[in-house]
């Protein structure tokens, strides 16, 4: 059970913190919180919460009009172009133990989330106060960005000001920038599972972490010649671990475009589209059938690939015998 919201309240005012407060119906958006707040004189935010392919975790908590490009900030995370992206529900309830919407920097109270990276805009620093929920979305208050770095330093999360909108050169003599600012360790859920669904009727295999993208063969055909010793297939049989893990990279890499062009088209920001589609549930139940399509290509260059070499064999060891039609 995550902290409350009234504990989160009485921790500031034990640490003297001044904010301000604002109840008002529970808000999904920024616009929402804005026909509520927008008029007060602090500053909207947003805040995303990223995960990164080894299910590291990130707050990242900007400004409402900064641009935050994810493929840009994996760079600088040292992550490569496409090393982090969204995450899912579970993580909102299993870590940062908020319901959806309530993502800020207060959701590192809970202790479960000690271990989230957190990146504030440095934007924050020129606004004399920026609104953030206190872990639930009906109730949002004001406080400055120094009232924020003692909340943070209070419960050991030292406070990282980052600009969010650079777009530094990575490369071999220009090192990650915010490289020092990727958690050391990763988060175990049942989030892998969901992501990478097992069909009912599969039969269960347990995967080494070794995994090759060759199909299961228990022999392949052989001819021989007179005196030759037999050989046996040597072909690893770890090919299904493997189709999920494709079928999941090439969601990473679609999702991300797609949501950049709705959200162009539907003037519509990304986070918020997101929430909207549920892309989470629709790309558990797209990863089924990108599985299936990938089977049956793999399957049939597996056979195109296995009769040539029974044609090759056929001619170099009964004396040039013409091939199968």
């Amino acid at each position: 059970m995550g902290r409350t919201k009234d504990e989160l309240l009485a921790r500031l005012e034990e640490l003297k913190i001044d904010f301000k407060r604002y109840d008002h119906p529970v808000v999904l958006t920024v616009e929402e919180q804005a026909k509520h707040v927008g008029n007060f004189g602090g500053a909207l935010t947003k805040n995303l919460l990223l995960k990164d392919k080894k299910h590291r975790l990130y707050i990242v908590s900007a400004l409402a009009d900064t641009k935050v490009d994810m493929k840009i900030l994996s760079q600088r995370l040292g992550l490569g172009k496409g090393g982090v992206r969204m995450a899912p529900e579970e993580n909102l309830c299993q870590v940062l133990q908020v319901p959806l919407g309530c993502v800020t920097p207060f959701a590192l109270f809970n202790e479960s989330a000690s271990a989230v990276s957190l990146l504030l805009d440095q934007g924050f620093k020129s606004k004399q106060s920026c609104y953030f929920h206190p872990l639930t979305n009906d109730v949002t208050i004001a406080l400055s960005s120094s009232n924020l770095d003692k909340f943070l330093l209070s419960i050991g999360k030292q406070p990282a000001y980052v600009d969010l909108e650079a777009s530094p050169v990575v490369g071999k003599d220009n090192p990650p920038d915010l490289a020092d600012l990727v958690p050391s360790g990763a988060f175990c859920s049942s989030e892998e599972s969901v992501e990478n669904p097992t069909p009912k009727d599969a039969p269960q295999v347990n995967v080494p972490k070794e995994k090759t993208c060759l199909p299961e063969v228990k022999a392949k055909p052989k001819v021989q010649k007179k005196g030759a010793e037999s050989s046996e297939s040597k072909v690893p049989t770890n090919n299904g671990a493997n189709v999920e893990i494709f079928a999941s990279d090439v969601l990473e890499v679609i999702f991300p475009l797609f949501l950049s062009e709705a959200s162009k088209k539907l003037n519509i920001k990304q986070e918020e589209l997101t929430q909207i589609l549920k892309l989470d549930d629709f790309k558990r139940r797209a990863a089924p059938d990108l599985e299936s399509v990938t089977n049956m290509f793999k399957n049939a260059a597996y056979t195109a690939g296995f009769h040539a070499g029974f044609d090759t064999m056929l001619k170099s060891g009964l004396g040039g015998m013409p091939s199968r039609k």
